[in-house]
């Protein structure tokens, strides 16, 4: 998609203030002085088996990406494609209510759809949302001694994986759908009053992709101390029983040539670390002197993170992992 993407001229407007050539979270559109909208679109197949819970994490996902610009979800229409013949039209209605119970939960309110006849279940949302020029949180704002937080432990691609193989324990299977369920709200308000220079949420190119855009963007490197890094429950175990999705292959084709992982990682970390999250966390650069006070914020609030890193100057690598 990037190639494809790299061919195609930018978007020029005056009120345009975020388009895609930073490949970030979502667009930005100035409307007046203080207000400008935030907009995102974001769908795929079923990852768990609940309809209910599909409709709230394809929800959260999507709302995810408003969340990570620092804004506040307003309104949210449904995309759907549903294979009629082969399901009955009560999976739709689950799938749709937690799709609408999460955006609810938002704040903000579903407005309409559209849905098309199609062999594979497919849902998700276009979201608009509202933000302040003045608090925009980008991708491209990240300046060496930045600390770098994330907001929701790594592996949900393996673990997905292991399920459709009958591979996961039920209560791992309980945590990590409530963990994809989970929305980024309270993460991003607390990033948005201690003055994040930068964000991103951690989706389908992984840890290491989505930081590797970021460092791109801002023009320095990002350092992660693997140590560090929260995982779920068994992933290791999985990646090591071979319960990798493509996506996390393909990841590492693009990508890896952009890093530096020391070579004594574990080789099952590696593969957690380009694993594609579906509704991941915030991936977030706080500036030095705000570090202490966004994270006495987080833990007062009861927001999961870890501090994973720090930016430094340009290297000849994008992302350093030690």
């Amino acid at each position: 998609m990037a190639d494809a993407l790299q061919h195609l001229p930018q978007s020029q407007h005056p009120g345009l203030l975020v388009g895609f050539n930073t490949s970030d979270d979502a667009g930005i559109f100035l409307i007046n002085d203080h207000q400008a909208l935030v907009q995102t679109v974001d769908f795929f197949p079923p990852i768990v088996d609940d309809p209910y819970y599909f409709g709230q994490i394809a929800a959260a996902n999507a709302l995810s990406d408003v969340y990570a610009m620092g804004g506040r979800p307003l309104t949210a229409l449904n995309l759907v494609a549903f294979p009629i013949d082969k399901m009955p039209p009560e999976i739709l209605t689950a799938i749709l209510k937690g799709g609408n119970e999460k955006v609810l939960e938002a704040g903000a309110v579903v407005v309409g759809g559209h849905s098309i006849k199609d062999q594979e279940l497919k849902f998700g949302l276009a979201v608009t949302g509202i933000i302040n020029p003045s608090h925009i949180i980008t991708n491209a704002g990240a300046r060496p001694g930045d600390r770098l937080y994330l907001t929701k432990p790594l592996g949900t691609g393996i673990i997905t994986t292991g399920i459709k193989r009958n591979k996961v324990a039920k209560d791992l299977i309980e945590k990590v759908t409530l963990q994809m369920a989970a929305l980024n709200r309270d993460a991003s308000e607390i990033m948005v009053r201690y003055r994040a220079r930068a964000a991103t949420d951690i989706t389908g190119f992984g840890l290491l992709g989505h930081a590797s855009e970021m460092a791109a963007a801002s023009n320095i490197t990002i350092k992660l101390f693997s140590e560090q890094l929260p995982l779920l429950d068994d992933a290791l175990i999985l990646a090591e029983a071979g319960m990798i999705p493509g996506g996390a292959n393909e990841n590492q084709s693009y990508f890896e040539e952009k890093v530096n992982i020391k070579n004594s990682l574990d080789h099952n970390l590696v593969k957690v670390l380009f694993d594609p999250q579906t509704s991941g966390g915030l991936f977030i650069a706080i500036p030095p002197d705000n570090t202490t006070a966004f994270e006495k914020d987080m833990n007062t609030q009861k927001v999961f993170f870890r501090s994973v890193g720090e930016v430094v100057d340009k290297k000849n690598y994008l992302i350093i992992v030690e």
